[in-house]
């Protein structure tokens, strides 16, 4: 089975690709000057309280005003992650009992189509790197496993449940189960008994099926996070970051950049005409205090920079305007990325402290009218 894909430059065409080179080019100047120009402002969205709440934020590019202006948070019931969309202006929401799109403002709810099995039990979106597809996972309490392909307008494509799941007694270090989405087939990594993970792959056999055929699993050495990246998938293993191969199984040659060290969560977006990618090891899982965050431009460097030293990091975010934002459990910081890959001083600015239980963090265009 084949990974259908769209290139990174497909990812970043019509008024997306506008947005992106508007945003980039102050960055770009920090880079080249080491001065901070006056840069046009993303709106970062933000999943907090355990997913109880959402906010949005729009951080100031003049470090000399406040660090950010603050909307006011919005509950929202059981909420897991969210996932940008296409257009940038709207947000994927992912709730345990569905997935809604919503406004920049974070109003003007959108469900997506209902899926057509019960009980729904959402705990896991991931999206293609394109944001065109969504890729979300059904869990109950133990029970069966659910996978669905939605497109980014909310359709769709199609549902699949996957084999009887046994999963190895808890453990520290248990491989996760994580997802990831190229052209129309999803991948599911989840862990094996025995040791290690298994990777299956659905995809639609027919035209105008529905129901997509799952793969047997496959055994395969761990895997601790999935992304999409340009025209394929990668994965963080104990062996470093990897391909996975048309058959869904790492190839086995670690990128050189990030070394043959294991890495646990992996990350890409796309600034201008540069696909990036960053990764980094858990500090529960390594035992140390920090660890560091890589980012990779994917061309220019041979290695890795190191953006900064993190702990209990749960989520980042590779923005078109030149920046990184991190959010650890408790706090947001912004690092400008177009600056550290030039000249290794990637200027961390504080945006946010004191948050709770903090679990996803996405860019946002700003909304018309807004500052």
């Amino acid at each position: 089975m084949k990974f259908p894909t769209k290139s990174s430059t497909e990812s970043l065409s019509g008024p997306l690709a506008r947005l992106t080179a508007l945003f980039l080019t102050p960055a770009l100047l920090v880079a080249c000057t080491g001065t901070e120009e006056p840069q046009v402002a993303l709106r970062v969205a933000l999943l907090t309280d355990g997913g109880a709440t959402l906010r949005t934020v729009t951080p100031n590019a003049d470090s000399s005003s406040a660090p950010v202006n603050a909307d006011q948070p919005v509950p929202v019931p059981d909420g897991v992650t969210i996932t940008s969309l296409p257009s940038g202006q709207r947000l994927a929401l992912t709730l345990k009992t569905g997935i809604e799109s919503r406004s920049g403002d974070l109003a003007d709810p959108q469900s997506f189509a209902t899926l057509p099995f019960t009980p729904v039990c959402l705990i896991q979106t991931a999206s293609s790197a394109a944001r065109d597809r969504l890729l979300t996972l059904s869990q109950c309490d133990n029970g069966p496993q659910q996978l669905a392909l939605y497109s980014a307008a909310g359709t769709l494509i199609w549902t699949a449940p996957l084999p009887t799941f046994l999963p190895p007694a808890p453990g520290t270090d248990v491989p996760p189960v994580r997802l990831a989405v190229s052209g129309d087939v999803g991948v599911v990594a989840r862990p094996r008994l025995g040791g290690g993970s298994e990777v299956l792959r659905a995809a639609l056999q027919n035209v105008g099926d529905t129901v997509a055929v799952v793969s047997d699993p496959v055994p395969t050495p761990a895997i601790r996070d999935l992304v999409a990246y340009n025209a394929g998938l990668l994965a963080a293993t104990d062996s470093g970051v990897q391909k996975l191969s048309d058959t869904g199984i790492p190839d086995g040659f670690a990128l050189a950049a990030f070394g043959a060290g294991r890495y646990d969560r992996l990350w890409s977006g796309a600034a201008g005409s540069q696909s990036l990618l960053a990764a980094w090891r858990s500090t529960v899982l390594s035992n140390q205090n920090t660890q560091p965050l890589l980012v990779w431009d994917g061309n220019t460097s041979r290695t890795a920079a190191t953006v900064a030293s993190v702990t209990d990091l749960r989520d980042i975010t590779l923005a078109p305007d030149g920046n990184l934002y991190t959010l650890t459990a408790t706090g947001l910081t912004r690092y400008n990325t177009a600056l550290g890959l030039q000249s290794g001083n990637f200027t961390p600015r504080v945006l946010l402290t004191g948050l709770s239980d903090a679990r996803a963090v996405i860019w946002l265009v700003p909304l018309p009218g807004t500052k």
